[in-house]
């Protein structure tokens, strides 16, 4: 089936919520994204690629992938938190042999008419795509970003659920107005725990690490625990040098120096690539903190799917941790 795609680049996105909605016009359809790019097309697309976090939060919204790139199944065979409510049965996994790399003839055999995938601040493309990668994507199909920084995480979803009703997507259902409400109770679960903790002068962590080094996790530049600072009073501690060479997300840190933040508890970095607490309390530096030594360590989902659905099962989860540990 032939269709006629224009791209027309322009200023980076700057302010959250700038992109407008799809219009069916005389050419067909059209969405502005959060990179200002404009996708127009003949008809609306329906066979979506997207990143795996990005097909998530589609499919909370109604639209179904029909393949994924990124993170998918766990060496155990159970299906990557980052994918959220995929199930690696229904789609086609696209991912290339290297990180940020896509099998470009197994994504041509789909016959797509859109790829979605995440934006992050500071980073040249998109999320989970080298930039040479997606300029060879882009020769078989349009991209398409989301912004997943320097927003907060309502609206980041509330982005997804705009994309999701521009593909077709019910985001007015039952089922989405009834995520949306467990959201915010949810939501109003770890704003509880944030008073009581605050009023007991204790603090959180976020961190995780390799074998090379140990980094503490910069609130502010990831939308879930800004969100869980600013809006819900969360006490998690922000790190005095963020590295900004890599977009100011973390504070990296020698395993020597792994004690130069201390709080009463440490919420890790779940994700495969970052070593689990065990591995980490292997360093005696890190092992003497009074919360690693007391295991008080609570799970974070460092990327996950934006839709009030993915994040209702991991603030409730939280919260239980957090009450565990408490």
């Amino acid at each position: 089936m032939r269709r006629t795609i224009t791209v027309l680049a322009v200023a980076m996105f700057a302010v959250a919520g700038c992109g407008s909605p799809a219009r069916q016009q005389a050419v067909g359809w059209s969405y502005r994204d959060d990179r200002g790019v404009t996708v127009t097309a003949e008809r609306r697309p329906v066979r979506i690629v997207a990143q795996v976090s990005a097909a998530g939060a589609l499919q909370d919204f109604g639209v179904r992938a029909v393949g994924t790139f990124g993170p998918l199944v766990r060496d155990d065979g159970s299906t990557e938190p980052e994918a959220g409510s995929v199930d690696p049965r229904a789609v086609t996994d696209v991912t290339g042999p290297g990180y940020g790399e896509i099998n470009l003839e197994r994504l041509a055999s789909l016959h797509p008419d859109l790829l979605v995938s995440g934006k992050y601040a500071g980073y040249p493309g998109l999320w989970h795509l080298t930039e040479e990668q997606e300029r060879m994507v882009r020769r078989v199909v349009p991209t398409l970003g989301v912004r997943q920084s320097g927003i907060s995480l309502p609206d980041s979803i509330a982005r997804y659920r705009e994309l999701a009703r521009a593909l077709g997507g019910d985001v007015d259902s039952p089922r989405v107005r009834a995520d949306e409400a467990a959201f915010h109770a949810a939501a109003q679960r770890l704003r509880d725990i944030g008073t009581r903790m605050r009023a007991e002068g204790r603090t959180i962590l976020a961190v995780g690490g390799t074998e090379q080094e140990y980094f503490v996790v910069a609130p502010q530049r990831n939308p879930d625990l800004d969100f869980y600072v600013r809006e819900l009073g969360l006490p998690i501690t922000a790190p005095r040098h963020p590295d900004t060479a890599s977009g100011g997300y973390f504070e990296r840190l020698s395993w020597e120096n792994a004690g130069a933040y201390r709080a009463d508890v440490l919420l890790w970095d779940a994700r495969p690539a970052s070593l689990p607490p065990e591995r980490m309390k292997q360093n005696p530096v890190f092992a003497a903190q009074p919360a690693a030594a007391a295991n008080r360590f609570v799970e974070w989902d460092a990327v996950a799917p934006m839709s009030y659905a993915s994040y209702t099962r991991i603030m409730n989860r939280l919260a239980a941790q957090l009450d565990t540990v408490d």
